[in-house]
This record gives structure tokens, C-alpha cells and sequence, in this order.
């Protein structure tokens, strides 16, 4: 069994957002350790993208602080969060279709050699990530745009992982994939837990998420409604969360109070 240690490696506290007179985040709570898949669940609108590019830089947050292995930090721009050890993998995945597997990896970190690209170091290296990652792709000279959907996700997480990040935030990684390719992505997301990473899975699949998260955190409305152990919650409590079932329009008109006449 693995060990999760008792010092998260992120730790958001009372993180808040507002963007005009729309208040997007209210006070949210975060943790996420080494060795741990948290999923971060909850309906349109309940503020996971605005959470999720609070934590990348793309978009700072308001007030709230932020700790890194224990102690506080400041992401206020993507550099910072890089530099901390958080690697952002976005749901249009950003590769270069006409790049093959080299170049995408190596974008915009390419090694050189006496000032002329070192392609066959970075095939070299590119070669012992696939592999330590288990991951199968025919060639890594092939363009980007011959892969499937789920092979192209993984070079996309791969990428992120040339800078040794300590966590890893996935965005929604198997929306447009199909059930083999799916498979495909969630072995490597428990490869990634394997090899001590902390790893932010947004999903709106619960099935996935309780097949590889430890815990799920529900937002609601900009705000936390709940943490849960996946080995002991029912899928019912957790949606029950995420759609606030004991708040909705029946029970708020059941709750009112008829105005006494004056």
C-alpha cells in the first residue's frame, strides 16, 4: 500500500474569486498529497475552470493563500506555478499536428547541441519517458495528427512531465475519448500516483472517478461541499453533492414561510 504523507504537497485555504458582481469562488479549501489522484467534481458553473487556473496562474486568485509542501507561496502568473512544480494539461491539449512525437514533447524546450537542435538526445529522452510510462505509441517520429484520442492525451501528459512536476492537474482528459482509449489514459493517471505525484483529475464521469481517485472534492456554486474518501462513499452521495439534492427549487418553495397579511 502506498504511503500518502501527512504534509499535503498543495494546499489551497480560503481561496476566493470575483469577476465584477459575479462571485465565481467563496472561501475554497484544497489539499492534495504526493502519491494521491484528488478529482475535482461539480455541475457547470460550479467554479472548477476558474479553481484550476487560480492554481495554474492563469487567472490569480482574489484573497486566500497558498502553501507548497508546507509553506506558503504565490502563484500570480503560469512561470510561478511551473517553477513551483505544477504542470497544467488543458482539454484541447495544445500539440502541433504537423510536429511528430519529438517535437510536441520538446515545444518550445528543445535541447541544442553547439547551437543546432540535439534530435537525437531529445528521441533519446523521449523514448525513456514513453517507456517509463508505459505508454505505446508506434513511432516517436510519427506526426501527432496520425495517433488516436487517447494516444495524443498521453504525449500530452507526458509533455508536462519533462519539468519533474510534483503535481499534475489533468482537465477533463477522457471527454472526447472512446472506452479502449479511455483505459489507455486512466492507467497512466494511476502511473502517475505510482511515481509519487500528486495529481488534480477534473471529470464529469463518475465512474472514472471512482475507478482512480483516492478522494473527490465536490464545488458547488463557488464553494466546497464536500470531501470524500472514494473507498467510503456511495456514487449517490457524491452526486447528491454535486447537485445539491436537498436544495432545489421543490424544497425552497416547502420552506417558505406564506407573508401574514398586515
Amino acid at each position: 500500500m502506498i504511503h500518502v504523507s501527512a504534509t499535503p504537497v498543495l494546499a489551497l485555504r480560503g481561496i476566493s474569486k470575483r469577476f465584477g458582481a459575479v462571485q465565481a469562488l467563496t472561501d475554497v479549501e484544497l489539499e492534495i498529497h504526493p502519491h494521491e489522484v484528488v478529482a475535482l467534481v461539480g455541475d457547470n458553473g460550479a467554479g472548477k475552470s476558474t479553481l484550476v487556473k487560480a492554481i495554474a496562474g492563469v487567472g490569480p486568485a482574489d484573497e486566500g493563500t497558498l502553501e507548497w509542501e508546507g509553506s506558503p507561496a504565490e502563484i500570480n502568473r503560469p512561470h510561478d506555478a511551473q517553477d513551483l512544480g505544477i504542470a497544467t494539461v488543458y482539454q484541447d491539449l495544445a500539440l502541433c499536428d504537423n510536429l511528430d512525437v519529438v517535437g510536441n514533447l520538446f515545444l518550445g524546450n528543445e535541447l541544442r547541441a553547439r547551437g543546432i537542435l540535439d534530435e537525437v538526445e531529445m528521441e533519446r529522452r523521449a523514448r525513456e519517458l514513453l517507456a517509463t510510462l508505459s505508454i505505446r505509441i508506434p513511432s516517436v517520429r510519427i506526426p501527432v495528427a496520425s495517433l488516436s484520442g487517447g494516444q495524443r492525451q498521453t504525449v500530452a501528459i507526458a509533455r508536462s512531465l519533462l519539468g519533474e512536476p510534483k503535481v499534475v492537474i489533468l482537465d477533463e482528459p477522457t471527454a472526447a475519448l472512446g472506452v479502449e482509449q479511455t483505459a489507455q489514459v486512466l492507467d497512466l493517471v494511476e502511473r502517475l500516483r505510482e511515481r509519487g505525484l500528486g495529481v488534480l483529475l477534473i471529470s464529469h464521469n463518475m465512474a472514472e472517478v471512482r475507478e482512480v481517485c483516492d478522494r473527490v472534492a465536490v464545488l458547488r456554486l463557488g464553494r466546497n461541499n464536500g470531501t470524500f474518501q472514494v473507498s467510503e462513499t456511495s456514487q449517490e452521495q457524491i452526486v447528491s453533492a454535486i447537485t445539491g439534492a436537498t436544495d432545489n427549487v421543490v424544497t425552497r418553495r416547502e420552506a417558505r414561510t406564506p407573508e401574514v397579511d398586515q
